[in-house]
């Protein structure tokens, strides 16, 4: 039970690009996505959202779980019902059934965080419960690996998320007029690439180098040489090739501590360096100095973007390293057979 259909990343990724190995290996699946594209669609233009689709949402999930018996496994993505109290989980794990539960995300954090106390007094421990209910929490990085534990989980078994090796490959390093940073995210993440905005137009207009943004849309006014790219699942390693140096800048805060470094596991599937902040996962994915640099303010980013903007010996030999790194521990092929082994346990 993804959260998303396939245009959603964090189902995208964590559900159904395994689906062709669950298949392949003769297991029977029923796929039913918690919110649908018009939803998702209507999110990422930022207009509000239809109120009746969403309670669509609801009943569609609410009519899925009434066959729950139906199924040797259910596996949930998150929760069953966002901002509902977790008396569904608790069903599932009195009845006997059970479930296991995945995230790449620090969901929690939008309940015990919020902003309006009347959801931090009555949904602030509900991830920990739906933690708790569960078989098996699959926990994205040792962030959300912790608030299992704490939480009580039975089980907890890390599960990065990882890339497909059969997409990506080493891009073709060349001679190039303009060194490309580039960044790969979304119209919700954008955010996060604005706060080092003024070193990027600075090396821009200093170093002769030029900025690729892939996949964010709106609100990001930029002087010095940008390429903007619109993404697309299928188009989206072929415009990382096209990048020369990878970045992820992000704010030391809770939720960003839950993050599992996807875009620097991109990159490094595509044979780039990387220029990362020293936050959560990218302190697993980052081995400074050999596949990459951490860059904690303004100063540190412009030093480690320079040293690689300045030298393409530098970019190739960490970009190699990196591609090194992924292919031995970020791969589906890993995580599936941790998966199946761990399932086959459950019955």
């Amino acid at each position: 039970m993804p959260k998303y259909p396939r245009m959603g990343a964090s189902s995208r990724l964590r559900t159904f690009q395994f689906l062709p190995l669950w298949e392949k290996a003769g297991f029977g699946l029923k796929i039913a996505p918690f919110f649908n594209e018009k939803y998702l669609k209507e999110k990422y233009v930022g207009k509000g959202v239809d109120k009746f689709n969403v309670l669509a949402c609801y009943l569609y999930r609410l009519w899925v779980l009434l066959g729950f018996w139906r199924y040797d496994v259910v596996w949930v993505e998150k929760e069953l019902f966002p901002f509902v109290p977790a008396w569904a989980e608790w069903v599932l794990s009195a009845l006997g059934k059970g479930y296991v539960v995945d995230y790449d995300d620090a969901v929690f954090h939008r309940y015990d965080m919020a902003r309006r106390s009347l959801v931090r007094k009555f949904l602030g421990n509900k991830i920990d419960k739906v933690m708790r209910y569960s078989n098996i929490v699959w926990a994205g990085n040792s962030y959300l690996a912790a608030r299992a534990k704490a939480a009580g989980a039975k089980k907890i078994v890390l599960l990065p998320t990882v890339i497909d090796p059969s997409r990506y490959g080493k891009k073709q390093y060349e001679e190039k007029e303009r060194v490309v940073i580039g960044w790969i995210g979304s119209p919700t993440t954008i955010k996060y690439l604005k706060t080092i905005r003024p070193v990027l137009e600075k090396l821009c207009k200093e170093q002769h180098a030029s900025l690729m943004v892939v996949g964010g849309s709106g609100g990001f006014g930029f002087e010095g040489s940008l390429d903007r790219v619109q993404w697309t699942e299928q188009g989206e390693v072929d415009a990382i090739h096209r990048m020369d140096i990878g970045i992820m800048p992000l704010p030391d805060d809770p939720w960003e501590k839950g993050k599992c470094a996807y875009k620097l596991i991109q990159y490094m599937a595509c044979g780039l360096p990387v220029v990362a902040s020293p936050v959560g996962m990218n302190l697993d994915v980052v081995l400074e100095g050999e596949n990459g640099f951490f860059a904690k303010d303004e100063a540190a980013w412009e030093e480690a973007l320079r040293a690689l903007i300045l030298d393409a010996v530098l970019r190739k030999k960490q970009g190699e390293k990196g591609y090194e790194l992924i292919m031995e521990k970020y791969t589906l092929e890993m995580n599936f057979e941790v998966m199946v082994g761990e399932l086959r346990m459950l019955n």
